[in-house]
């Protein structure tokens, strides 16, 4: 059975969906009443109280106009961060995500001789798998709304991840860490601690991680910023692969890339998605 939270996903989802699909006609809040079967009096309280503005306002934030202005306020922001030339294991300590990167060596083992602690959990954008090794989070990846069940797919999701590492099913031994990812009752506070995310992955795909966490909440940049950011302009291919492979969705936030011609682009775990945290997050700075 759907939570609250995970059903009220579900109906915002959809009603953005069709939102971005006519956003040129500017549909009526009528219109998007009916794609969810809900009033307009209901719907415009239930999106209200998800995205904390209103459906027309949030309309605004997905708008090609707007991610093209973001596009021109971002570059200076990427450019300026630190390029701290990970490689084995480093970390960042000036945000509220800690990088820590394994070594080569551990790479190849691909989790050899770990545990891997994983459950499925729900957040404002639907449900989630999350993976946990020595209390550093290895892997948060959104579940697809057509798989009826979350479970199988969440230990599909883990066991691509980290192949050889020993995965263990218990969801209230990592919740804590989960309500610090997604705070209950309130998503839109901070994590009243660090959190530390496990990676495995190259040096490359280490470095542009590590740039994606200096964008900060609610501005867009683009995949060649991403690569001038890395000290590597003529990377910006290889720049969209390592942010297609990002394993820990939304902290890592690889949502806020966009193609340079302001157009959002795809997502590993949906196009929607994508509209609905970068629309989310915009409410949250602008609103």
């Amino acid at each position: 059975m759907n939570t609250n939270r995970e059903y009220t996903y579900e109906q915002v989802a959809r009603a953005i969906t069709y939102l971005t699909a006519n956003y040129q006609e500017q549909p009526p809040l009528s219109q998007l009443a009916e794609t969810v079967n809900l009033s307009e009096f209901h719907f415009q309280r239930l999106f209200t109280e998800w995205a904390g503005v209103s459906p027309k306002k949030f309309s605004q934030y997905l708008t090609l106009e707007h991610a093209k202005a973001q596009l021109r306020n971002g570059a200076p922001l990427a450019v300026a961060a630190q390029d701290a030339g990970l490689s084995g294991t480093g970390r960042l300590h000036d945000l509220f995500v800690t990088i820590e990167g394994i070594t080569p060596g551990q790479f190849k083992q691909a989790g050899l001789g770990l545990v891997l602690t994983y459950g499925t959990f729900e957040s404002p954008f639907g449900t989630y798998v999350l993976g946990v090794i020595n209390e550093k989070i290895a892997l948060l990846q959104f579940v697809a709304g057509n798989v009826p069940d979350a479970l199988i797919q969440s230990e599909m999701l883990v066991a691509a991840t980290w192949p050889e590492a020993r995965l263990v099913h218990d969801s209230a031994a990592i919740r804590h860490i989960a309500d610090q990812v997604f705070p209950v009752g309130d998503p839109t506070t901070r994590p009243q601690q660090r959190l530390s995310v496990f990676l495995r992955g190259s040096a490359f795909q280490l470095k542009v991680w590590e740039a994606l966490l200096k964008i900060p909440e609610g501005r867009l940049v683009s995949y060649d910023q991403i690569a001038e950011a890395i000290g590597q302009p003529t990377a910006s291919r290889a720049v969209g692969t390592a942010i297609g492979s990002n394993p820990i969705g939304y902290l890592i936030p690889c949502h806020r890339v966009i193609k340079k011609t302001g157009l959002f682009g795809g997502y590993r775990w949906g196009a929607g998605r994508k509209q609905a945290i970068l629309g989310w997050e915009a409410a949250r700075v602008n609103g």
